[in-house]
């Protein structure tokens, strides 16, 4: 029957199967040993990390020069609006599954599987886009300590590179590294060259991550913190650092941040205010992972006041930060020469402190490799949800009788996301993230609003302010960001969920837990 498409899980149901046998069908359970501190610091491991140290260099080079600043701001608006709206349904269903779970007691099953499979965009696809650029950094790393891996190792396959005869670094071929090199009386086909491979570095650190999150959760948990710290130390050392430069010699200021939103080239996007909202959209992908807070609802102990403190937390110190280090970094170095690998690390440089620069990568490598470890987390709970649920077979929510974490799924994920990530480019991985976020996020914040309106008597721990004003300008937000994308990555959106709904109606249906007992269709 077609109602059986949108028969929704009773919320009831819900939270009695995470507290009462909801396991993997063999006594075994996820563990709550996270505490609200936790939580925010597993926030801050999945925001801070590839906006910060790689992305604000390109999209202030190439959209918004030292608007950047005003990017942050509107892109973390915008998350706001998401994060309240998440930190509503996390208080109120506080377990594993985050929009998946949210969308199932909301908007019906069908929903709930189109988000389920959309999410392995995000948590899969985006774990893979951080590790390449972790590559990067560990690449550069260990050339300044005069050990080289050969390019064709650390880059995806057919990317052409050459070696810079400057700084000895590979990079990129492509039409404006050949005109700059022109320019400066450079025949590029004489320089060495070199074409990608694999990205063995990358993959590499996803099997790591996937061993790290296969112990357990505690373990990860305190992994992360260690790591948070450390990136924390990093950044508010650049912050300080710079502010500190910046404040004896304010002429440099001045001059870099002059004009602050430079003259629009005649081109959407390029400066001006239309280049500040189109590097609000590149940096969007800054912001992913507050949201993976929620997937960790289950193992919280005390879900319904800790998950909001969680999730909004970690997305205002985060965005707090991105604001500083932007500034900073625009007030440091000329935002035309910002549109390389490591911002940071060339903006540290300018200050005199060149012994900080290690320090910088340090804090980068360390940075994504925490964002890695919470995507990494996120989707094979995700699959625990659904694989409990009936859509997908059960032995993906196979939880180990020792580390009590869902095992099966976390290696099948890490093996598809380390050969994701060692094959493709960072640019069509980090759209495909962007697109498959922003599609949940519409979902999520849609569904806040429908819950108020069928279900304005249910217990909310936490509520969202200002409904249904805030969902409407989440998702207005939203949609708006996903249409500035490239339309192939539409293309490839549709692909995705194509299959997915050739995978639902051939398997999910037929084995949906749900479809085989008597249809709900409201949450109580």
């Amino acid at each position: 029957m077609a109602s059986n498409l949108f028969a929704k899980k009773s919320i009831n149901k819900l939270i009695q199967e995470s507290e009462g046998g909801g396991g993997d069908g063999h006594g075994h359970t996820l563990k709550r040993t996270l505490s609200a501190t936790n939580l925010i610091l597993l926030g801050i491991g999945a925001i801070i990390g590839t906006g910060i140290f790689v992305l604000t260099g390109s999209a202030a080079a190439q959209f918004a020069g030292p608007g950047l600043v005003i990017s942050f701001i509107v892109a973390g608006i915008a998350c706001a609006f998401a994060g309240l709206c998440y930190a509503e349904f996390a208080s109120m269903i506080p377990i594993a599954g985050s929009a998946y779970t949210y969308g199932y007691a909301t908007l019906g099953e069908l929903i709930a599987w189109i988000i389920g499979w959309d999410l392995i965009l995000e948590y899969m696809f985006g774990a893979a886009t951080v590790a390449v650029g972790w590559s990067g950094y560990v690449v550069s790393f260990l050339r300044d300590l005069n050990i080289n891996i050969a390019p064709e190792w650390w880059n995806a396959p057919g990317i052409s590179l050459v070696q810079d005869p400057k700084t000895n670094a590979w990079v990129q071929v492509t039409d404006q590294l050949t005109q700059q090199f022109t320019s400066q009386g450079i025949d590029i086909a004489t320089l060495p060259h070199a074409t990608g491979v694999f990205n063995l570095v990358a993959a590499s650190a996803i099997i790591l991550i996937t061993v790290i999150l296969v112990i357990g959760i505690q373990e990860s948990a305190r992994f992360n913190n260690l790591i948070v710290f450390m990136k924390l130390f990093v950044v508010l050392t650049f912050i300080l650092a710079g502010g500190y430069y910046l404040l004896r010699n304010p002429e440099v200021a001045a001059q870099n941040w002059t004009p602050f939103i430079p003259d629009n080239t005649g081109e959407f996007g390029h400066y001006g205010w239309s280049g500040i909202m189109r590097a609000a959209g590149v940096i969007f992908f800054a912001y992913i992972g507050f949201d993976a807070v929620s997937t960790a609802a289950q193992e919280a102990k005390n879900p319904q006041r800790d998950m909001p403190v969680g999730i909004l937390g970690s997305l205002v110190i985060c965005t707090i930060l991105y604001i500083l280090v932007s500034g900073i970094l625009t007030g440091l170095v000329d935002y035309r020469q910002l549109n390389v690998a490591e911002p940071i690390a060339i903006g540290i440089e300018v200050t005199g402190y060149s012994v900080l620069r290690d320090l910088i990568k340090i804090g980068a490598i360390a940075g994504l490799s925490s964002v890695m470890l919470v995507m990494l987390l996120g989707q094979p709970r995700i699959f625990y949800s659904m694989s409990r649920d009936g859509l997908i077979p059960s032995i993906f929510g196979k939880v180990h009788p020792k580390f009590q974490t869902p095992y099966i799924s976390s290696i099948l994920i890490g093996v598809i996301c380390a050969i994701t990530a060692g094959a493709l480019p960072i640019a069509q991985l980090g759209e495909m993230t962007s697109i498959g976020t922003l599609l949940a996020f519409v979902i999520v914040c849609g569904g806040v609003w429908y819950m108020r309106v069928h279900e304005p008597e249910r217990a909310r721990p936490f509520r969202t302010p200002w409904v249904p004003l805030v969902p409407i300008l989440g998702m207005l937000v939203c949609f708006a960001m996903m249409a500035s994308l490239n339309i192939h990555t539409w293309y490839r959106l549709i692909g995705w969920l194509l299959v997915g709904l050739v995978v639902y109606f051939t398997y999910s249906r037929k084995n949906s837990k749900l479809n085989k007992t008597p249809v709900v269709h409201s949450g109580k």
